[in-house]
């Protein structure tokens, strides 16, 4: 069985490739204004690299800010979820996750079977963080790569609050 994840966040859109539960390939590409083409486009970037095509994919679920704009999907599911199962799958140890994205902060604790059992969510202020870097970046019309790296040339530190 081959299954694709798509996780269309704030920031960015990333897919990723499984068979047998062996990851094929994964992709990031930045989202941009369109959460629906971001999704689209992500898919198709995998696919192609990969020598795929969608018919090949037996299953396909969406996560993310954007997981209810992806409409090909099979199932749309939490991040919160995903993060717990993607956790327990790569180490089944795990017990707490802490996600800092660009509109929020999650911290997640697990079960021993990779399931959610408590969540507390930030969304106010600095909790995106990522996505304040992001629209800076863009008002200095700098590319986003690039801005940490002239960051690194500043006479005088700016701090961020988190």
């Amino acid at each position: 069985m081959i299954t694709a994840g798509i996780d269309v966040g704030s920031i960015s859109a990333k897919a990723a490739i499984i068979q047998d539960n062996k990851l094929l390939g994964a992709c990031v590409i930045l989202t941009g204004y369109n959460s629906r083409n971001a999704g689209r486009q992500v898919f198709d970037q995998i696919l192609s690299e990969l020598d795929l095509v969608a018919s090949q994919i037996d299953k396909i679920i969406a996560t993310g800010y954007g997981r209810n704009s992806i409409e090909f999907a099979d199932k749309a599911v939490t991040e919160i979820t995903c993060h717990a199962a993607g956790a327990n799958f790569l180490n089944p140890e795990i017990r707490s996750i802490i996600d800092i994205g660009g509109q929020d902060s999650k911290a997640i604790v697990i079960n021993e079977k990779g399931k959610v059992q408590d969540f507390s969510m930030n969304d106010k202020c600095a909790a995106g963080t990522g996505r304040f870097l992001e629209v800076m970046a863009r008002a200095l019309e700098v590319d986003l790569d690039a801005f940490g790296e002239l960051s690194l040339q500043a006479d005088n530190v700016a701090s961020i609050s988190s």
